[in-house]
């Protein structure tokens, strides 16, 4: 890596192989995935996501923020009053204080495992908010991944060719699409049957 790179005549500045990798490729792939990461999320979704971090509770809850926890209540107003999100950080607090002493909350794998913790001890009964909370970040990224897949599937469906495609009917193409593994499973007789009991016909399509 302290070598020369490349030809020696055709450079001015001769610059080693470690020089070229980390700031040459390296650097510049860097950018192009900042650059990428930048308009794929807008501000609003990195803080989002950033707040939703806040209820890690990898490493005995080291990553735990209560600030950041009342802050992502507080982009979702329409799910917290706000005599809720008042009592939420007294709430969060205790919570964090009670199950990281626990040993049925040690060793979790991320949200998903906190929610299951919480269920089996029964401490979603004892603090509803935060566990509101937990759900609320549970679900938003698979409802987020839903649209997406909606949107990407529109695409394919609706083309130029096929602009004057009615509601119903792109309704109908896009649930086939994207629920597109569920339909896998029903059997084609399935299907033949209940378009043979739609009305009466002149012969069986079995």
């Amino acid at each position: 890596m302290t070598g020369n790179y490349g030809n020696q005549r055709n450079r001015k500045n001769v610059i080693t192989n470690r020089h070229h990798f980390e700031v040459e490729v390296f650097n510049t792939v860097l950018d192009m995935q900042i650059s990428e990461l930048g308009n794929r999320f807008n501000e609003v979704s990195t803080t989002l996501i950033e707040n939703m971090s806040g209820l890690n509770p990898c490493d005995s809850f080291c990553k735990f923020d209560t600030s950041k926890i009342v802050t992502f209540s507080e982009m979702y107003p329409n799910d917290f009053s706000n005599g809720e999100r008042g009592c939420l950080l007294g709430d969060i607090t205790v919570f964090y204080h009670t199950v990281k002493e626990d040993d049925k909350f040690k060793n979790l794998g991320g949200m998903t495992d906190l929610a299951r913790a919480m269920v089996e001890t029964g401490t979603h009964n004892t603090f509803p908010l935060v566990y509101r909370v937990l759900k609320l970040a549970l679900v938003l990224p698979v409802a987020t991944a839903t649209v997406e897949r909606c949107f990407s599937k529109m695409k394919l469906i609706k083309t130029d060719l096929r602009n004057r495609m009615g509601e119903e009917y792109l309704n109908n193409a896009l649930l086939c699409a994207v629920e597109k593994e569920s339909f896998l499973k029903v059997k084609e007789e399935d299907v033949m049957a209940r378009f043979q009991a739609f009305k009466n016909r002149r012969g069986n399509i079995f």
